[in-house]
């Protein structure tokens, strides 16, 4: 065959695969595609994520799976997700734990560099939630309970090094006081020993504890966001009690490194198509969260930030896990 011809062959093989790719990426899902959640069932981030995956599941036409992959803080399923192939089938459901786990662990990876940053979901904060038995009624009791009774006070965390472990050592290295930390394997379990009084108190998720503490089986002391809560606006800030403290919690789409660009414009597409959806964005806002930015610029500004400063908390308080 002669070098023309060889081109002419060439140039119609690229002719017919052309189409056959165009169509491939088309067809994206065309199966069902999990959604890893580094955290065991029952916590705040199973919670928004299971609706983000309902919600998900109707805009893709294909079934969002949720698998809960608990263990190290979070560390397990982040890792699963991440070393998963960047087909778009497997996808990370994460929160502000994920800088928490950058900050204290020596990872296999980049946070920042081996990652796709796809949507920002929302950002919210905790609760500082204690079990009824605890003799203190606001922040500041809580403290002065705390001075006076040094590690008496138990507080239940997702697991060592997590989001909810740091912001309470925060909350003790400014208040000047010392709590004693119990770790879970989610904060599902801590919530249950909360409940039961095996531990006094937790920095929790607003959606998980606002049922309890309506019901009075907790009491609600303050959040740990700057401002307050537009859904609890009764329920004041620690900061109004120890000026400049803040933890925000916010929750985020990542894939692996790698995920083309099609597959990522898909997802954005169909997280901004949920999060503007009225119903969606008033669920969502029940829960405590506010929606913000959704793109994958925001995403990646918070988690920088998150990272430097927990890195320092780390650091300060001179906290070690196993590696």
């Amino acid at each position: 065959m002669s070098k023309l011809s060889n081109i002419v062959v060439a140039g119609l093989c690229a002719m017919i695969a052309a189409p056959a790719a165009l169509a491939q990426k088309d067809r994206y899902p065309d199966k069902p595609i999990r959604l890893i959640i580094p955290f065991a069932p029952g916590g705040g981030i199973d919670t928004i994520g299971r609706i983000m995956a309902q919600k998900l599941t109707e805009g893709f036409g294909q079934s969002v799976v949720v698998d809960n992959r608990a263990g190290a803080g979070g560390k397990i399923g982040i890792e699963t997700a991440l070393t998963s192939a960047a087909d778009g089938y497997t996808m990370l459901f994460i929160s502000g734990g994920y800088c928490a786990n950058a900050a204290i662990y020596k990872l296999p990876y980049d946070p920042i560099a081996d990652v796709t940053p796809v949507a920002m979901i929302g950002e919210s904060g905790y609760l500082i939630a204690l079990n009824p038995g605890v003799p203190a009624k606001n922040t500041a009791e809580l403290i002065a309970l705390a001075k006076a009774k040094p590690r008496s006070l138990n507080y239940g965390t997702s697991g060592v090094g997590g989001l909810t472990h740091l912001a309470t050592e925060l909350f003790d290295l400014m208040a000047g006081t010392q709590m004693t930390h119990v770790p879970y394997k989610g904060s599902g379990p801590a919530l249950t020993d909360l409940l039961g009084g095996q531990i006094q108190v937790s920095f929790a998720a607003i959606p998980v504890v606002l049922p309890h503490v309506k019901t009075n089986r907790l009491r609600a002391l303050s959040v740990t966001t700057a401002k307050r809560v537009a859904a609890i606006p009764d329920i004041p800030t620690i900061a109004e009690t120890l000026p400049g403290y803040e933890t925000i919690l916010w929750y985020g789409v990542l894939g692996p490194k790698g995920l083309n660009r099609e597959i990522l414009a898909r997802w954005s597409k169909e997280v901004s198509a949920t999060l503007t959806n009225p119903e969606m964005r008033e669920r969502i806002a029940a829960e405590g969260f506010e929606i913000g930015k959704t793109d994958a610029g925001r995403l990646q500004e918070v988690m920088k930030r998150d990272i430097a400063k927990w890195s320092k908390v780390v650091q300060t308080a001179n906290i070690r896990v196993a590696q």
